[in-house]
């Protein structure tokens, strides 16, 4: 078994709270990415959405969308 695949069996078993928190660590070590979007980004957003000029998908449109 590979040490991914030892690592994700290890995480399936932690709890909601601790594999949020693993997740967090490891998005965070991610040099040069960002995942936080600041209010002024919301409210652009939002206006978009409001506006109808773009339209919102539902969680199983986004993820088939990813290929989920």
């Amino acid at each position: 078994m590979s040490e991914v695949a030892q690592l994700k069996e290890s995480a399936a078993r932690l709890s909601v709270a601790e594999r949020a928190e693993l997740a967090y660590f490891l998005l965070d070590g991610l040099d040069g990415t960002h995942h936080w979007v600041d209010d002024d980004e919301v409210m652009r957003r939002r206006q978009e959405l409001d506006s109808s000029e773009v339209n919102a998908l539902t969680l199983d449109e986004f993820k088939q969308a990813c290929g989920r």
